[in-house]
Order: structure tokens, then C-alpha cells, then sequence
């Protein structure tokens, strides 16, 4: 199945509105064939792992990361296409999430005499479709907040600088947070400031969507997001106040816009990510600011904090990761799931308790 779990990883960034899923063809300890799920529409990992294996794959075992599909979609449904193939034995990671869905498969492969073994690695492989499986129970899309800081928590100094707060070592590693999620989001402040392209580096076939908060319509075109080579994979988040003529200039730039809500405030995430993960961004990276963390922390939108902390003080002055007064009784909890050096800085991976 550890085997199953890197094919499937080979499809992180690429198959949303799917899951990412590996699967492999094994016959007395012998690989047969294996394969993975490239993009939505195309093939699932199954039939292509018994395409790779052939007739060889009559009497073996199937090794899949998630329950097989058992629905007409864009493509047939998995499991006839195991039973058509003449497997003996399914070895299956974790229950397909979608409550219409969820055991099916394991009753259809039995009541075709093949032997169905349930939740094999199921924390691992469960751990792979995380947002799938949230979007798939509330509507809502996993969101991934990134905070590079100082030691006391600081994401600028007084002056508004950050470049560069983290060493390479920390910065490769978002790069490949970067190509596992379907988009990336930071706020207004941050896109005036450091003009990003919000693309990772190198892109190896990744393009997430950037998703641009501009309450207003008053962000200057020129900026990356709006005028590079993958202007056609920003989304654009116009508040009702933006003037109509914005869209009108985005259009021609082939830049996506909707409409979205917005209160006193700022704007309504709330109901702003639900109509996001229609879109099929699924997983959405959040890289800041300050206030934007705040919101999405305060709303209880934020399903993990992945914070790289670098071997600095910026004081007082310096601008905060978390642009808000919290009081300590409504602090959000936090429970530690990894921790690590990279480099000079420290890299920990932290999940609301509440979640």
C-alpha cells in the first residue's frame, strides 16, 4: 500500500474535482503493473494499473489507496473493471468519503467472490484525499494556512519588509506545498506589497489557480496575477462596491472574476469558499497576510497551519502573522503533527483541535 500511496501522490494538484488515487497490480510478491490518477475525465488508477498488468493481472492482488468507484461518471465505474479483469483480492487504503458512496464497492467485489480487505493504511491513505473528503461531507474546501515568521511571530519588520524571513530550505518547501494544491490565496496587502506570481518553483506541470481578493476593483493590473503567462489561472474576487467597468478590464487580460459578498469587515469568506470549491479548488493554500489569517482563523475555516519559523526577532514593530486581538478563552486550540529543521528554521504542522 506504501507502494499504492506514491503513485497516488504523483496526481496531487491535478485531479480535483476527484481524489488522487495509486493503484497496483501484485501476483506473489511480483509487481505487475501499476498506475495513478492523472486528471479528472481521464482514467481512473485502476483500470490503468490492469491495463499496465495485462492478462497477468487474472489471479492477482489489486492494491488501491480508496474504495473503487462503482458509478457510471466520466468513466466507467472500477469495479467492473476488476471484475472483468479476474482479480482474486482487493486491498483497499480507506472507505470511499461520499456517504452515497461509501461501502458499495466492498459489497459488489464480495458478491463476486473476490476477497475484499478493508482500511489498509488507512491513515496515510486517508491523509492523501483530505480535502477531497472535506469538500465532499461540508461543501466547504480544506484550507491550508502557511505562516513564515520570526520567532515572536512576525511576517514583516517595521518597514514592510520580508524578503527573505526563511531560508531556501523552507522555501523549497512551500514550492512543493505549492504544486499539491489546487489554489493559492494570500490578501490584498501582501499582492500590493510583493507583487508574487503565486506559481510554484519550478512548476513541473503545476498551475493553481491564484485566487485574488479585490473588495474594491482598485488592485493595479500590472501586477503579475494579472499579466503573466498564467493570467488565465487567476480568479479575481470583486466585491459588490468594485465598479462594473473592472470587469471589463479583466476580460480581455483573460482573467476570471465573480462577485462575491462582503460586510463591514471585509469580505465573507464563509460564503465565499463554498462557491470556490464548486469551482473545484479543493485545496487552497492561504500564504497571508496577517488580516486575511485572522479572518479565516476567527471563522474556523483554517483545517491546518503549516508554520516555518526563522531564527529572528522583529519586535514590536514588526507586522503580525495573526492581525487580530484574540482573547485567550477564545483562542483557537492547536495539536503539533509534525515538527522538523529545515535549514536554520523550524517547520511544525499544526491541526485546530476542534476540526
Amino acid at each position: 500500500m506504501r507502494l499504492a500511496v506514491e503513485e497516488a501522490r504523483k496526481g496531487l494538484g491535478f485531479t480535483a474535482p476527484n481524489p488522487a488515487v495509486g493503484a497496483l497490480v501484485v501476483k506473489d510478491d511480483h509487481l505487475l503493473g501499476k498506475g495513478w490518477h492523472a486528471k479528472a475525465g481521464q482514467p481512473h488508477a485502476e483500470p490503468l494499473a490492469l491495463r499496465d498488468a495485462g492478462e497477468a493481472a487474472r489471479g492477482a492482488d489489486l492494491h488501491v489507496t480508496l474504495e473503487p468507484c462503482c458509478t457510471h461518471g466520466k468513466t466507467p465505474p472500477c469495479t467492473e473493471a476488476i471484475k472483468a479483469a479476474g482479480i482474486r483480492r482487493v486491498f483497499i487504503g480507506c472507505t470511499d468519503p461520499n456517504p452515497a458512496h461509501a461501502g458499495r464497492a466492498y459489497a459488489i467485489l464480495r458478491e463476486a467472490g473476490i476477497e475484499v480487505f478493508e482500511e489498509i493504511l488507512s491513515g496515510t491513505c486517508q491523509e492523501l484525499l483530505r480535502a477531497f473528503a472535506r469538500v465532499q461531507r461540508t461543501g466547504i474546501p480544506y484550507v491550508s494556512l502557511k505562516l513564515a515568521t520570526s520567532l515572536d511571530g512576525r511576517i514583516a519588520d517595521a518597514a514592510g519588509t520580508s524578503r527573505w524571513i526563511t531560508g531556501p530550505e523552507s522555501r523549497e518547501r512551500v514550492q512543493a506545498f505549492r504544486r499539491e494544491v489546487d489554489a493559492i490565496l494570500v490578501g490584498t496587502e501582501t499582492l500590493r506589497r510583493d507583487n508574487p506570481s503565486l506559481q510554484p518553483r519550478p512548476a513541473e506541470g503545476h498551475r493553481p489557480w491564484r485566487i485574488v481578493p479585490d473588495r474594491t476593483g482598485s488592485l493595479p493590473l500590472t501586477l503579475k496575477v494579472f499579466s503573466d503567462e498564467n493570467r488565465d489561472r487567476t480568479l479575481c474576487l470583486l466585491g459588490p462596491e468594485a465598479p462594473a467597468d473592472r470587469e471589463q478590464a479583466l476580460d480581455p487580460a483573460g482573467v476570471a472574476w465573480m462577485r462575491v459578498p462582503a460586510g463591514p469587515e471585509g469580505l465573507l469568506w464563509a460564503e465565499i469558499l463554498p462557491e470556490l470549491a464548486k469551482r473545484s479548488m479543493h485545496h487552497i493554500l492561504c500564504e497571508g497576510g496577517g488580516k486575511l489569517s485572522a479572518d479565516l482563523l476567527s471563522l474556523r475555516l483554517v483545517q491546518e497551519i503549516l508554520w516555518f519559523q526563522a531564527p529572528m526577532l522583529l519586535g514590536q514593530g514588526g507586522r503580525p502573522a495573526i492581525a487580530a486581538d484574540i482573547l485567550f478563552a477564545e483562542a483557537p486550540r492547536l495539536r503539533r503533527t509534525a515538527f522538523e529543521a529545515l535549514g536554520d528554521d523550524l517547520f511544525a504542522r499544526y491541526l485546530p483541535t476542534s476540526s
